[in-house]
């Protein structure tokens, strides 16, 4: 075990993969361990040692307990690893993944995925808990709607209309509703409303997580930027610092425009969407209000999205400002300095030559 330096760990629910090589690459172990025997086997290995693994459900937990071990634990983005597996698509397995992982490791320009604290998982699980609440609250009232709609009743489309005369309809013995109609609509009212505790509940755990939290407060300081944009932010990210600079922080977020350019043309097309899904929809929503506002607004970052818009519509104006949105939020937390909205950035080059 002295020997091994770099690990490649294949996680799975009951039996964990490992491939273990020595500092000229060479294999010196490859093997299944039951999953309550992983830990006891990585004791053995030296202080140091690098120990690489997919980024999965579990992946942030086994980080931190090899951390704990005084091992180097690594997580490595699933789309990366699979260029490395030698057997390609169709020699897929426990084996082979674990020493894909291994050799994905080795690689001097690999980006590896920052092992996230209890706290910000835990934070997490609010804001998973909460995106599942609305889903379930939305089908809950398209049920609703649809159940009315068999017997002729039908509403305006926003939820408040329907919540505001629900109970009414329930009550009312002049339409059409049967008996077991009306149970059936007054569990789904329930559930409907249960749903709204719910979501409270979830807000109250996120503007308390804003009060607590002072980068939570200063990312919510953006245009476009509200309290659980904010959380979410601080709480998946953690530390600002892993990114070069704020473009590639929005380009982790695929926010930037794909390319695919040869020859010395550019040819640009939509964004590429990578990354983390929820916090790109989020920063986009956000920032469509922000759009829609901007002519209320006489500061320089409004003026230049009203032009946008007029220009490019409003869709292009949103997915710009959730780019710049994100940029700013790398340069007020690796910077340490608080947002102002007529602040005009200047490039450092521009900056040496005015010197």
């Amino acid at each position: 075990m002295s020997e091994i330096t770099r690990v490649g760990v294949d996680l799975a629910k009951r039996v964990i993969q490992v491939h273990a090589v020595n500092a000229a690459g060479q294999r010196v172990t490859s093997r299944a361990l039951a999953r309550d025997k992983f830990m006891a086997w990585c004791a053995q290995l030296p202080a140091g040692c690098l120990v690489a693994m997919e980024a999965s459900s579990s992946a942030h937990h086994w980080a931190r307990r090899l951390v704990a071990l005084g091992l180097d634990a690594r997580i490595i983005a699933a789309h990366l690893v699979a260029p490395y597996r030698l057997q390609g698509k169709s020699g897929k397995n426990d084996a082979n993944d674990a020493a894909a992982i291994c050799e994905a490791a080795s690689r001097p320009q690999m980006h590896f995925v920052p092992v996230k604290s209890v706290e910000q998982q835990s934070m997490l699980c609010i804001h998973r808990l909460r995106e599942g609440f609305k889903a379930e609250r939305t089908a809950c009232v398209n049920r609703i709607r649809g159940l009315l709609a068999e017997f002729g009743l039908v509403f305006a489309q926003k939820p408040a209309v329907l919540r505001q005369a629900l109970p009414d309809v329930i009550e009312d013995a002049c339409n059409e509703l049967g008996t077991l109609a009306r149970l059936a609509l007054q569990r789904a009212w329930a559930q409907w409303q249960e749903l709204d505790a719910h979501l409270a509940w979830c807000d109250e755990r996120i503007a308390a997580h804003l009060k607590v939290n002072e980068q939570v407060r200063q990312a919510e300081q953006l245009m476009g930027v509200g309290p659980v944009t904010a959380s979410a932010v601080v709480a998946t990210v953690g530390d600002f610092k892993q990114f070069r600079n704020g473009a590639q922080f929005g380009a982790w977020l695929g926010l930037t425009p794909r390319q695919n350019s040869s020859g010395g043309k550019n040819n640009l097309g939509a964004i590429t969407k990578r990354g983390d899904m929820y916090l790109r929809m989020l920063l986009i929503q956000g920032a469509k209000s922000a759009v829609m506002t901007a002519h209320r607004r006489d500061d320089p970052i409004s003026k230049w999205l009203h032009q946008l818009r007029e220009k490019s519509g409003w869709q292009k104006a949103a997915v710009a400002l959730a780019n710049k949105n994100a940029r700013i939020l790398w340069a007020v937390f690796v910077r340490g300095k608080p947002f102002d909205a007529r602040h005009v950035s200047v490039k450092p080059g521009m900056a040496a030559a005015a010197v």
